[in-house]
């Protein structure tokens, strides 16, 4: 091998290994089937959140992950093989990868790492099915606002109802001529 060549796999090795360093989590997927028109829809959805999407050699992804929190990937690294990287959203990657699997009707999980633990097909399947950080904080605000919305409600009812209990005497006192 020339040395112009394994300078060109070093390139790629330390292209993965800073993508992963800091990242939340990493999803390996077989990318099979796809169309090129799919593809670039999944990449744009995938840039969209933040997360970095690549297909890489599975030597060289095997050797980037070597001795990091990522390394029990490496045993699902054989055929074709892309991998999404997040370092802002753990549940990103699953999330939106399983709606592209869902929409193509293609591709499917192999593995992935999240938040340092490992997870097989099944695994990652449960985390794509984890809604959105900003999901669970609406449906939490939600779930506070609803009982203070009916103690309001129920409030401004009473209220009403007595205004207009206070009320009706005085108009039925007044028409006595």
């Amino acid at each position: 091998m020339s040395e112009e060549a394994k300078k060109q796999k070093q390139a790629v090795i330390d292209e993965i290994k800073e993508k992963l360093d800091g990242a939340q989590s990493a999803v390996v997927i077989d990318y099979m089937g796809t169309t090129v028109a799919e593809a670039n829809e999944m990449r744009k959805s995938l840039r969209e959140a933040d997360i970095d999407y690549g297909v890489y050699k599975n030597t060289l992804m095997k050797r980037a992950i070597e001795g990091t929190e990522f390394a029990p990937l490496a045993d699902s690294l054989k055929g074709p093989s892309a991998i999404a990287i997040s370092k802002t959203d753990a549940t990103a990657p699953a999330r939106i990868l399983k709606a592209s699997i869902k929409k193509f009707n293609k591709m499917e999980f192999k593995s992935g790492v999240v938040e340092g633990q490992f997870y097989d097909k099944e695994g990652i399947e449960q985390i794509a099915s984890i809604p959105s950080r900003e999901e669970l904080l609406a449906k939490f605000l939600g779930s506070i606002q609803s009982p203070v919305g009916k103690f309001v409600r129920t409030l401004a009812a009473i209220a009403d109802a007595k205004q207009e209990g206070g009320d009706a005497p005085a108009a039925e006192a007044a028409p006595a001529e």
